[in-house]
C-alpha cells in the first residue's frame, strides 16, 4: 500500500503544480484566467490527495502484502481477495440517477436535478444495504 500512496502522492503534487502554472499561464492571456481548467486541476489534485490519504492510513494497518516483495511470485497473493457482487442491479440504476442529474442540470430543468439526486441517494442506499436483508427477499 505504501507503493500506491506514493503514486497518489506524487500525482498530487503534479496537479497542484500543474494548476498553478496554468493558472499563471492564462493569467496572462488577452481573455484572463481559464478558470474551467484550473479549478478541474485543482479538484483533481484534492482526488489524488484524498486517495493517497487513504492509502496511507491503511498502510499502517495493513501487514506486508506479496506485491511488496521484489521476488515474491504469483501463488504467494493466492487466497480470498474479497466479496463482490456479480449479480446487483445497483451500480448501473446509481450511474443512471447520475445521468439523469446531468441532464436535468444541464438543461436548466433543475426539478428534474432534484428528483435525480433523490433516485441516486436511492439507489446508493439500495447498493449500501442490499445483503442486509433476510435471504428469503433475494
Amino acid at each position: 500500500m505504501k507503493i500506491e500512496a506514493r503514486i497518489f502522492e506524487l500525482l498530487t503534487a503534479f496537479f497542484f503544480v500543474a494548476a498553478i502554472i496554468y493558472t499563471i499561464c492564462t493569467a496572462f492571456a488577452s481573455k484572463g484566467v481559464e478558470w474551467v481548467g484550473v479549478v478541474g486541476m485543482f479538484f483533481s489534485g484534492g482526488l489524488t490527495l484524498i486517495a493517497g490519504t487513504y492509502f496511507r492510513f491503511v498502510a499502517r494497518r495493513v501487514e506486508i502484502r506479496p506485491e511488496d516483495y521484489e521476488d515474491a511470485e504469483v501463488e504467494d497473493g493466492a487466497g480470498e481477495l474479497g466479496f463482490f457482487s456479480p449479480h446487483s442491479w445497483w451500480p448501473i440504476l446509481i450511474a443512471a440517477g447520475a445521468a439523469m442529474f446531468g441532464i436535468g442540470f444541464a438543461t436548466g430543468n433543475f426539478w428534474f436535478a432534484i428528483f435525480a439526486s433523490v433516485v441516486i441517494i436511492g439507489t446508493a442506499a439500495g447498493l449500501v444495504f442490499e445483503y442486509h436483508v433476510g435471504p428469503e427477499k433475494h
